[in-house]
């Protein structure tokens, strides 16, 4: 489960950056740091949704495939890779566009870097608790149940 989970993770978190930062909130674009007009910002934010649409429909196809092949596992096994993958989405956006490329930013403005900060950590978080969730995930399917 940690391939589709962490896929999985992975698109969800960006849906949520993307519907949640560019759309309802409007505190970014993917290139609002480049000065580039509404029209490319929008086609920017389109690509990288079906990016993020891209990954889930793969992570579900795969998911689905290991389910039909092996025995039911806990939730853990695929809701801990999921977090992890929502953690590693976070950590590796976060570090490539706010900081490397620096095409945008959580919020822009004045506390700029905290909110970027922010996102890290939360990245970091999540990536944390996923891991640890699969890890208990994992003991438990060890384990032979008991009669």
């Amino acid at each position: 489960m940690l391939g589709p989970g962490l896929l999985l993770g992975a698109g969800l978190g960006g849906f949520v950056d993307g519907i949640l930062l560019h759309q309802i909130l409007q505190w970014h674009h993917m290139l609002t740091e480049r000065g580039y007009g509404l029209t490319v910002q929008t086609l920017a934010d389109g690509l990288f949704h079906a990016a993020t649409w891209l990954a889930v429909t793969v992570g579900l196809w795969w998911l689905w495939r290991r389910v039909r092949l092996r025995r039911p596992r806990p939730y853990s096994a695929l809701a801990g890779p999921m977090l992890a993958g929502w953690g590693l989405f976070n950590l590796i956006e976060g570090i490539v566009d706010h900081h490397l490329l620096a095409v945008h930013h959580v919020r822009s403005g004045e506390h700029q870097l905290a909110w970027d900060l922010a996102f890290l950590g939360l990245g970091a978080v999540l990536l944390i608790a996923g891991w640890l969730l699969h890890r208990d995930a994992i003991r438990r399917d060890r384990v032979p149940p008991e009669r």
